[in-house]
């Protein structure tokens, strides 16, 4: 929640308004790298976050941007002030005089009115981190431009301020990244392609009329650079390049013939859990009491034939039977599910679907693991069919489960109320 304290952070004081000052402070009232928008942008990520502890970073820097915008929006309305009075003024600035009253508004120091572009949201907590860090630094560098044509010796403290905290920010941002352990240029789940993300492409060729020519630095050599000459002239006829080609296709990672061993055994283990599954939801939808959960059972089961007929493909374009494997894992899943069944014939309606859910959530995030992870050794090994029919069922398990949850959301109200509310309803 939300508390407004009749008090500024930082009090402001300006003791010679400048109206044309005051339009270009609102750059960081409406700008695109203004406090409203950092306001909203970790706020939102805040709002996504799964993580504890990075989560209440982002909603404590959230907030304070909130306090900061107040800043910002008191020092420009401060400045502005003449445009409320003073026609030469006014004049100089129709927009905010006449339409807006002389004071401030979500728009940036040319009148272009504040968007929700502006937010760079991707719901990938290490990328947004990145984007936070990168936010913060440019704000830091507005602020050092509005004290470099500030003339008001109070409004120059408050900027002070205001640009130190993009500093504290960056760093909380920083640290926050570090700490989750990732490499710098891991992001995301899928790798890249192996030897193409290691090729520079040098294509800017010759010499430029003010003296620029091609160079070398850490950013295309040493390490595991390879730099390839021109690659836009290489398959063009008649032309003689004998530079490095462009890996467009990774080349098999080492040890491929025992990834695709432990692929098998894992497309072997799945197909032997999905057979699991068509035996065992035909009986939770004969134990499911609400017809919301039955529909989606009936139609989970139809998804799992169809799943089953993918993992058989998928052996096939791996050139091997398809044969399944024992899973011990699935069985202890559905041995479970059947003793839920059987506990819940003594429960009233709501808790025995409730837990007739809990027992087939285990089970979704179990075959969503096992499928993420045979998609993700397909991909390494440039097997891209096998990858395809993999993600169809995964995006259809991760479905599933998000179904599973709103299915138990008015189970959860209706478990809470009196059994003489429900027997009224």
């Amino acid at each position: 929640m939300y508390h407004h304290v009749k008090k500024l952070m930082y009090t402001v004081r300006v003791d010679e308004p400048d109206p044309k000052f005051g339009n270009m402070l609102l750059e960081q009232f409406g700008g695109a790298n203004g406090e409203l928008a950092a306001a909203m942008q970790y706020s939102i990520q805040g709002l996504n976050c799964e993580d504890p502890g990075r989560k209440d970073l982002l909603m404590d820097i959230g907030t304070e941007e909130l306090s900061h915008l107040e800043i910002v929006g008191t020092l420009a309305r401060m400045h502005l002030k003449p445009l409320k009075s003073v026609r030469e003024e006014a004049e100089a600035d129709p927009l905010i005089a006449i339409a807006g009253g002389g004071g401030v508004n979500l728009f940036n120091s040319m009148g272009n009115p504040w968007t929700a572009d502006y937010l760079k949201i991707t719901g990938e907590l290490d990328v947004d981190l990145r984007s936070n860090i990168a936010a913060e630094a440019r704000a830091k560098i507005v602020y050092e431009r509005l004290i470099d044509f500030c003339r008001d010796p109070g409004t120059k403290d408050a900027l002070q301020f205001l640009m130190t905290r993009e500093i504290t920010h960056m760093r909380a941002f920083a640290l926050a990244l570090e700490s989750m352990g990732k490499p710098s240029l891991s992001v995301g789940r899928i790798a890249p392609t192996a030897g193409l993300v290691d090729q520079f492409f040098n294509d800017s060729t010759g010499q430029g009329d003010l003296g620029e020519v091609d160079t070398r630095g850490p950013w295309n050599e040493g390490g595991p650079w390879e730099f390839v000459e021109a690659p836009a002239f290489q398959d063009l006829p008649g032309v003689e390049n004998g530079g490095t080609a462009i890996r467009a296709q990774s080349a098999p990672p080492e040890g491929a013939e025992a990834i695709q061993e432990v692929l098998v055994d894992e497309l072997r283990d799945l197909l032997h859990a999905e057979k699991q599954l068509l035996k065992a939801l035909p009986k939770m939808q004969k134990a499911a009491r609400t017809q919301q959960l039955q529909t989606l059972l009936r139609n989970h089961l139809a998804e799992t034939e169809a799943q089953v007929e993918r993992l058989n493909e998928c052996l096939r374009i791996l050139g091997t039977t398809a044969r399944a494997k024992p899973c011990k894992g699935m069985a202890g899943l559905v041995e479970e599910g059947e003793e839920v069944m059987a506990e819940g014939k003594k429960k009233e309606d709501a808790p025995a679907d409730l837990a007739l859910i809990g027992a087939a959530l285990r089970v979704e995030h179990y075959e969503i693991a096992a499928y993420t992870t045979a998609r993700n050794m397909a991909l390494q090994l440039a097997q891209p069919a096998v990858a395809q029919l993999l993600t169809l069922s995964l995006g259809e398990e991760q479905n599933a489960g998000q179904l599973l949850d709103q299915v138990a959301q008015p189970l959860m109200s209706a478990a809470r109320m009196p059994s003489s509310v429900l027997l009224t309803v």
